[in-house]
């Protein structure tokens, strides 16, 4: 089956058995799909398969320090991901959803986004 936008037909259970291979997450088991009829639609549902979430906190904090009637000091400290969770980037690009059920590193998540960064900001205005 190539790259399409039928669906397939789902011929065993959708499982997420989340092991760690050497370098990717198998996040679905694609051993559970199969080609339908060449003309058919597939028998899966539309969104049946879940990627992962993301649980991504940022904070920023702003505090502006007034030295006279027109000058001051702006100081900004942000945090992007702050609890440092992993989160994984589910993409057709990088082996994760792609149409080919038959693809080897389907159901396969092989990157994540950006972990932490923390930013900082200063501005003198006179």
């Amino acid at each position: 089956m190539q790259n399409a936008t039928n669906r397939p037909n789902l011929s065993g259970s959708i499982s997420y058995p989340k092991t760690r291979g050497a370098s990717a997450i198998q996040w679905f088991s694609p051993s559970a799909f199969s080609a339908p009829t060449p003309g058919t639609w597939g028998n899966l549902g539309h969104y049946a398969i879940n990627g992962p979430g993301r649980d991504e906190w940022n904070i920023a904090l702003h505090k502006v320090f007034k030295f006279s009637e027109h000058s001051q000091f702006e100081f900004r400290a942000e945090s992007f991901n702050t609890f440092n969770h992993p989160q994984w980037e589910a993409d057709g690009a990088s082996g994760g959803y792609t149409g080919n059920f038959s693809s080897s590193s389907n159901g396969q998540i092989t990157q994540a986004y950006d972990p932490r960064v923390f930013q900082l900001y200063g501005k003198i205005s006179f």
